[in-house]
């Protein structure tokens, strides 16, 4: 049985450094975009989220017929967001005000991922005896 906990474990603090690591691309992917708003032609790129089914094994329970259903869709939500119709005469189609909403969006979610990691981690070592400080 503490297996199946160290799996659980395991696989949530993979999926979060999986995460991290997507952030810290994306960082990098925004930034250029942000770089490159006044370049003739240029037009803004983002990547594609890693898929998280259900975390390394952990998935979500729905216990109850009034509990909103994950599986059916995003919620009434658009994750891909509206498509870009902003394009400058000179071919640019870098909105700034979106960038750094992405930019702002995408570095509160690193420091969650971060700040979980860092308390699984805490978490780890107090279940196997040692100093969770």
């Amino acid at each position: 049985m503490a297996n199946d906990g160290a799996s659980i474990g395991g696989g949530l603090l993979q999926a979060l450094k999986t995460r991290m690591y997507y952030q810290q691309a994306r960082q990098k992917v925004l930034a250029q975009n942000v770089a490159n708003a006044d370049s003739p032609g240029f037009k803004p790129t983002d990547l594609k989220a890693p898929s998280t089914n259900g975390f390394g094994g952990v998935s979500l329970a729905r216990t109850s017929a009034g509990h909103m259903s994950i599986a059916g869709g995003h919620g009434g939500f658009d994750g891909t967001g509206a498509p870009r119709f902003e394009t400058t005469p000179n071919g640019n189609a870098v909105s700034l005000e979106d960038e750094m909403l992405k930019v702002a969006q995408n570095q509160s979610d690193y420091q969650l991922a971060a700040s979980l990691y860092s308390k699984g981690l805490s978490l780890m070592k107090i279940a196997i005896g040692k100093s969770g400080g």
